[in-house]
């Protein structure tokens, strides 16, 4: 592994004139689309292991949620054309002349997602799922298979990984912010909120504005007034997480006198009004972040052996980490992670770390340090991998 560590040119991220921190909450369609791609990986993951002993080549990180046609009225309305949900990628279908019954497991995974996330989405009616997973390449089978007998990690793609550390305060806050719309005793005393939320959130001249969007459930609003009221609360509520000082915004595309407002059946605009995608949400860390380094890899459905467009970044943000942890003299970080295909997925072709220090220094101060930590979260992919099992670890 070639490591570089540099000291320039890295600015802190609070002294940014501008910042902008968005964040696609669980139930839209894209961070679904993430959701059921991931789902669905380690629900093959575990039935391997558990059948075979070791987690067989797969990467099934392209699905599609297509949206359907719902008529949302004061009081409750319905669904007219479900939600269609359409699972690509690659995965051991055949073992050993063993069958694996992939389209099965497609279908519960999606099914339980759905449950899990929505309250008043039914995954039985609401929802239709179409499995269209074909084998792996020969070539990438065979890596795996090298992987297997060896018990090293080949790489499966030349690709790259990113993190950084710390958040700014406008990115934790954007977090935060999300946790309290998604918190499910706030959801139990105000059931009109839906699973579907956006915020997006803009600093710029001393000044932060936050635009929120949230999927209110028609069931639970008994006309305009009604909204207007529920809307009014759900400002109030986002404003005490948001503090002193921010502009909060709910809704904005709402024409109240028109009659045209944020209303739903389901609670997530799938339901007729958008689409998702695999890798077109939150990156690996749970936000978007435009003015900070990011990857287009989608994170979600990727293997959690070999593919390091997954394990790259979540290691990459996990090393930036611990250098601003580990290192008092460093105030900010970024790390860089390169793959090259075929090669010990422990090794990469380049580990480039960023710092910000306190005080004047050369990379050689901390070189070995940062090289360390480095070679640890590398030698602890193990670990990562059993929190991903687990599903214990955020990855979007």
């Amino acid at each position: 592994m070639k490591l570089v560590v540099d000291t320039t040119a890295l600015p802190h991220p609070e002294a940014k004139a501008f910042e902008v921190v968005e964040r696609k909450g669980r139930g839209h369609p894209d961070t679904l689309a993430d959701a059921l791609a991931e789902h669905f990986s380690v629900t093959l993951s575990r039935y391997y292991l558990d059948r075979f002993g070791h987690i067989l080549h797969h990467n099934v990180d392209k699905v599609l949620v297509l949206g359907g046609e719902a008529h949302a009225k004061f009081g409750g309305g319905e669904v007219t054309k479900p939600i269609e949900v359409f699972l690509a990628g690659r995965a051991t279908l055949n073992f050993k002349g063993v069958q694996i019954p992939v389209e099965t497991l497609a279908v519960e995974s999606s099914r339980e997602v759905f449950r899990r996330t929505f309250h008043t989405l039914d995954p039985e009616r609401h929802v239709k799922i179409h499995c269209l997973v074909r084998p792996g390449s020969e070539d990438l089978v065979e890596l795996f298979e090298r992987e297997r007998h060896s018990g090293v990690w080949l790489a499966n793609d030349s690709s790259i990984g990113v993190g950084f550390a710390p958040l700014s305060h406008l990115e934790r806050q954007v977090l935060q912010m999300d946790r309290t719309l998604s918190d499910l005793v706030l959801r139990g005393t105000h059931p009109v909120l839906g699973e579907d939320t956006k915020l997006l959130a803009l600093r710029r001249h001393g000044k932060t504005d936050i635009t929120v969007a949230c999927a209110f459930c028609d069931r639970y609003v008994a006309g305009l007034d009604d909204y207007s009221q529920k809307k009014s609360e759900l400002q109030s509520i986002v404003m005490q997480t948001a503090g002193m000082g921010v502009a909060v915004a709910v809704n904005t595309a709402d024409v109240p006198e028109r009659g045209s407002v944020y209303l739903t059946v389901t609670g997530t605009s799938a339901e007729s009004g958008d689409d998702g995608q695999t890798g077109r949400g939150n990156r690996a860390n749970g936000i978007i972040t435009p003015s900070r380094p990011m990857t287009m890899e989608a994170v979600a459905g990727k293997n959690p052996v070999s593919h390091v467009g997954k394990i790259y970044n979540l290691v990459a943000r996990d090393v930036a980490e611990a250098v601003i942890l580990e290192i008092p003299e460093v105030k900010a970080a970024e790390c860089y992670l390169v793959s090259r295909i075929g090669q010990p997925v422990k090794e990469p072709q380049l580990a480039h770390v960023r710092v910000l220090t306190h005080a004047a220094a050369g990379p050689a101060d901390y070189a070995l340090r940062i090289e360390g930590i480095v070679q640890r979260h590398l030698a602890g992919l193990d670990r990562l991998r059993q929190k991903l099992l687990d599903e214990s670890v955020v990855i979007f």
